[in-house]
């Protein structure tokens, strides 16, 4: 449930979700219906991602305009200019075609390490720069990136119930596979709990898609309406110098961030990402300024990389 909730802000604020727990968690499954509560897709929206798919070559003949946001789901073996772009005429890798919806990127740590530090710049920025013997061409790549890991090689690191048989040098070496800066790039980190067996049997009837969509189409409607006239379409996309105008905090707000901001020694790039997520819980609950309770979720959903890398 708290990795759905998770899921349900990632998608109302366009936010970058680390998944992690151990295998058979759903982590996986929860990515692969996040599709089915994603924003209506607006027009211009819909005629970018067009226009990427038709210079990729991977426009469907009987499909004049794409109306439904992308879900790219590339297998690890991918190499980086697949990922970012590439050929000898510079085309759209995943990251673009991923446009406007999701870039999906299970077992995180297998990826390449050349094809994951690529990533960086493109996430921080929604272009990615293509150069190549033909040409330079830049691509636009406004996602929502989606990650899913294991947080040891066996799986069971802190499950538990299972024992991990991995010595605490190969928990390290792996969870390293994952820089400092791609994590700090990551807007929600959010530890996916074993599924117990009453949570399979159990009777209690849980929201369906619909209505989870519901809330983040409204929360939408609130950021472009709130962004109409500076041409970003939701909160993840805000500039630092964006944040301080639009992400007002109360006092009693402000002074929990200073108080976190000091105990876990945020870098500023993670106070803006707290406010941002702390923006896009606001909104979800129709709320004008950024409330105590809004700051101190953001800060939970996004201190997890406190457990996993403490250094």
């Amino acid at each position: 449930q708290k990795a759905k909730q998770a899921l349900e802000v990632a998608a109302a604020g366009g936010h970058h979700t680390l998944l992690i727990g151990p295998p058979g968690s759903g982590k996986s499954m929860l990515a692969a219906r996040l599709p089915s509560i994603l924003p209506d897709m607006t027009l211009p929206e819909a005629i970018q991602t067009t226009t990427l798919y038709s210079l990729a070559g991977q426009l469907p003949a009987d499909t004049p305009i794409l109306t439904t946001r992308p879900f790219r789901a590339p297998h690890h073996t991918i190499s980086a200019p697949a990922l970012t772009g590439g050929g000898k005429t510079p085309t759209p890798g995943e990251l673009s075609l991923a446009h406007n919806g999701v870039l999906f990127l299970d077992e995180l740590p297998e990826f390449p390490k050349n094809a994951l530090e690529s990533l960086r710049q493109p996430l921080e920025n929604g272009v990615v720069h293509v150069s190549r013997v033909a040409g330079a061409q830049s691509f636009p790549c406004n996602i929502i990136f989606i990650a899913a890991m294991n947080p040891c090689p066996c799986g069971y690191f802190g499950h538990p119930d299972q024992t991990c048989v991995c010595d605490a040098k190969t928990v390290r070496r792996y969870l390293n596979r994952i820089s400092g800066p791609m994590l700090d790039r990551i807007d929600l980190h959010v530890e996916v709990a074993p599924v117990q067996f009453h949570e399979l049997h159990g009777a209690v009837k849980r929201e369906s898609s619909a209505q989870i969509r519901q809330r983040v189409n409204a929360a939408r409607k609130i950021q472009q309406q709130r962004y109409r006239n500076i041409g970003i379409s939701c909160n993840a996309r805000l500039t630092p110098a964006l944040v301080r105008r639009f992400c007002e905090l109360e006092p009693a707000a402000r002074s929990f961030l200073q108080e976190a901001f000091d105990r876990l020694g945020l870098s500023a790039r993670g106070h803006d990402r707290i406010l941002k997520v702390a923006r896009t819980l606001a909104d979800l609950q129709g709320a004008q300024n950024i409330g105590r309770a809004h700051v101190a979720q953001a800060v939970q959903l996004r201190s997890l990389d406190r457990k996993y890398w403490p250094s």
